[in-house]
């Protein structure tokens, strides 16, 4: 590092401490962003940090980035930076700040926690239907795995939300928003064994429209069916942390896997924005790999479509 550089660093960090009254070890972390930066260009055999342009500090956030800085490193880097070159720009050093027109990265969204069927088919095993409380977890964990409710929108279940005849559930999602979904055969037959035997046992005589009551009798917790699903996880074996939402994320992945549109499936989960959906599309890799295979034409040249046996982790040629 230049002794002009060196000399400029020192001048803006004890500015920093003066102005805003940062701790020393804050101070300091200024002081290395600005180093890192400057010892790059120098590898790089580039200007200095003070003749840094726009394009050679955009590089640099891009290297740090792809050497496997986290969005939010990079994004604390680029306020660094921005403060010392805005100092520079005060003090007259510099004409310009380098990084006005630099946006910090936006992180990328988080993939939903997710179960495979196997998972799902053994949380669904697990609880006893012999016990009351464990029926009725057994059926919430079917509607919750048939409907993708959000676990606000399945505690808040009350009987006249129901129809079993019809085989839909009304839920009344954020905002207010009412959406009609699907229960299926395997929620409706536990859900009217439930309504029939082991509610009448959790209510103990209560008048109440709730669909699945506490063992007061009355509206369960969100916390509660929380720890409720862990108890099940633990006795399916199933490793991978869980919460209520993780059957939901599973309703939307399985049946975006087995060839659902995902406008439907934006519908069902009462998701207002489509894109908020599409996040879900990840978990589709393998239906993704079997129409690759069934339509792509270099495949058809390997004769995937006209064999009996196919290479795909299917193990069957899709005709």
């Amino acid at each position: 590092m230049s002794r002009l550089i060196s000399s400029e660093l020192d001048r803006f960090v004890t500015a920093l401490w003066l102005e805003t009254g940062l701790s020393d070890n804050t101070c300091q972390a200024y002081r290395r962003d600005v180093q890192g930066l400057d010892r790059w260009l120098s590898e790089q055999r580039k200007s200095d940090a003070l003749a840094a342009s726009e394009s050679d500090i955009q590089a640099y956030l891009g290297a740090r980035l792809a050497e496997g800085s986290s969005h939010r490193s990079i994004s604390r880097l680029l306020s660094s930076l921005r403060s010392f070159y805005q100092y520079l720009v005060r003090e007259g050093d510099i004409p310009a700040d380098p990084t006005q027109h630099l946006e910090r990265p936006k992180p990328s969204r988080p993939l939903p926690k997710s179960l495979s069927e196997a998972e799902v088919d053994r949380l669904l095993a697990a609880p006893d239907t012999a016990v009351a409380v464990e029926h009725r977890d057994l059926a919430m964990l079917e509607v919750l795995y048939a409907c993708g409710l959000r676990v606000s929108e399945l505690v808040d279940l009350t009987l006249p939300q129901l129809s079993l005849n019809q085989g839909v559930v009304r839920v009344l999602g954020k905002g207010g928003k009412e959406r009609l979904v699907p229960l299926g055969e395997a929620a409706i037959d536990t859900v009217s064994d439930y309504i029939r035997s082991s509610r009448h046992d959790l209510l103990g005589g209560k008048q109440s429209d709730v669909l699945f009551p506490s063992t007061r009798g009355t509206r369960m917790t969100r916390q509660t069916f929380w720890y409720r699903i862990k108890i099940y996880a633990q006795r399916a074996s199933i490793e991978a942390s869980l919460s209520p939402h993780t059957l939901r994320h599973a309703f939307a992945t399985h049946l975006i896997n087995h060839g659902a549109d995902l406008r439907v499936v934006q519908m069902l989960l009462g998701h207002s924005d489509l894109t908020t959906t599409q996040i879900y599309t990840h978990v589709a890799r393998s239906r993704m790999q079997a129409l690759h295979e069934k339509h792509h034409p270099r495949d058809r040249e390997q004769g995937c479509l006209t064999s009996t046996a196919c290479s795909s982790s299917t193990s069957r040629c899709r005709k």
